[in-house]
């Protein structure tokens, strides 16, 4: 399925023709019932496009940004170091 291409105006407007529409044909309920659906709906498609956003926006970042062996060795040694320090502390307490 591919989006119309017309202006973003238009576009919106579009829906707004939409729900005057169905206002005749449904019930309270059923207006509220739909209109509940379709927020739901409209919530799945944002939720999904963002994390995809975040996706490539993460994958974007680890291209540009990959940390070279030698950055990562001196990276886990600092962890390490500092979880050593931290065993070390522990065991004092114990003492």
């Amino acid at each position: 399925m591919h989006l119309p291409n017309i202006p973003a105006k238009a576009f919106s407007f579009s829906a707004v023709v939409v729900g005057y529409l169905l206002i005749d044909d449904l019930t309270a309920n059923e207006q509220n019932a739909l209109g509940n659906w379709l927020m739901l709906t409209a919530q799945v498609l944002c939720t999904n496009a963002y994390y995809k956003q975040v996706q490539m926006e993460r994958s974007e970042t680890n291209v540009n940004k990959t940390p070279n062996t030698e950055e990562t060795i001196i990276m886990m040694e600092k962890m390490m170091k500092a979880i050593q320090k931290e065993l070390n502390e522990l065991k004092q307490q114990k003492s």
